[in-house]
């Protein structure tokens, strides 16, 4: 089986074998398949782990993850049958090629999901100017979420801290209370929440994006950055390449502005505490708020599911209010298989391994 995956995409590779563990053919693991060889800036071939714990599984011989940088490469060879599932992020079709492939290629599977992971501006809200949430709330009036959608993702919605895929945790924006507000696009009130803050004639700020999640997002960030200027905050775009990004920016180690995706939400807890708690090592925006960190310890402990819910809900309405990350959209992400790829079912994780190894090929 082979599929293409981005030249900057983090691998989870759970092969059975021991030995020189600086190489990556050494890891070790209790997966469904065996990395055999990684070829830098080529491919990297899996085999079949015979001793995987899931009887009869994997059902297929192997896996090729073939590195193909150039999105538009990746979409022909799509076309053309060189590989099994879509092109992009999670075996998914851009929104801006769906419509002429389907035409072309109506045979193949296509199956919409709305994203469980939010877009998202984050500031290191432990510095002036925002510390001051009237800067933070300038920030989100700023921002056309609709204007977003239309020009770079095709489909999508606003979202709040938890993504809107993860329909059963995430509020809809209109029952965020007070902060439901600062979704709205005014770029007057941008101005004037500026102004009582400071600064009349805005600030010099950065924005960093990294240039290793396909070009929308960065598309995504140069439209920001243009709404920004508009309230009177120019902000110098910052391109980084994915291994220097993950290992600073994510790391907070930044100044300025982000826009990045984060917080993927497979269960509400993840995208709320590893995102606001004051102990988390993937707070990056710097946030320590004792009455937010209180909240997330609480629906940590509280066991009764609907006591839990309304606990996440309140979070969620807070952090509108307060702003310390700008929640955008979560975006429509539609997935594509060729229709002899059985037994597959797409979803936005990192266990590649697993989906892999419950399908098999009817050619």
């Amino acid at each position: 089986m082979r599929m293409p995956i981005l030249e900057t995409e983090r691998l989870q590779i759970r092969p059975f074998t021991l030995g020189d563990l600086k190489k990556p053919e050494t890891a070790v693991g209790t997966g469904p398949f065996i990395m055999e060889r990684y070829e830098p800036n080529v491919k990297i071939v899996f085999t079949r782990n015979p001793e995987y714990f899931r009887k009869d599984q994997p059902h297929i011989d192997g896996v090729e993850w073939l590195i193909v940088p150039d999105e538009s490469t990746a979409l022909a060879m799509y076309r053309t049958g060189q590989i099994d599932l879509g092109p992009q992020q999670s075996n998914t079709v851009r929104q801006q090629d769906l419509e002429t492939l389907k035409q072309t290629h109506p045979h193949l599977h296509y199956q919409d999901i709305l994203s469980n992971v939010p877009g998202v501006v984050f500031m290191r809200v432990d510095q002036p100017p925002f510390s001051d949430v009237r800067v933070r709330r300038a920030i989100s009036h700023a921002i056309d979420r609709q204007g977003l959608i239309e020009a770079v993702w095709g489909r999508g919605a606003p979202t709040p801290a938890v993504a809107r895929g993860l329909v059963e945790w995430s509020l809809p924006i209109d029952q965020l209370g007070a902060g439901a507000k600062y979704y709205q696009y005014d770029p007057k009130e941008a101005r004037r929440l500026l102004a009582e803050a400071g600064y009349p004639k805005g600030f010099k700020t950065q924005l960093s994006v990294t240039t290793g999640l396909q070009r929308d997002l960065v598309d995504d960030a140069q439209l920001v950055q243009h709404y920004l200027k508009e309230v009177g905050i120019e902000a110098d775009l910052k391109l980084q390449e994915h291994g220097a990004y993950m290992a600073t920016t994510m790391q907070g180690k930044f100044e300025g502005m982000v826009r990045s995706p984060f917080g993927i939400a497979w269960a509400p807890d993840a995208p709320l505490y590893r995102t606001f708690a004051a102990d988390s090592t993937w707070n990056a925006a710097h946030l320590d708020d004792p009455k937010l960190t209180a909240m997330l310890k609480e629906q940590r402990r509280t066991k009764d599911l609907e006591a839990r819910r309304k606990i996440i809900f309140d979070i969620q309405r807070y952090a509108a209010e307060q702003q310390y990350y700008v929640y955008l959209n979560s975006t429509v992400v539609t997935a594509s298989w060729a229709p002899y790829v059985k037994n597959y079912s797409p979803n936005i994780t990192f266990d590649y391994g697993s989906r892999a190894a419950t399908l098999w090929l009817d050619r």
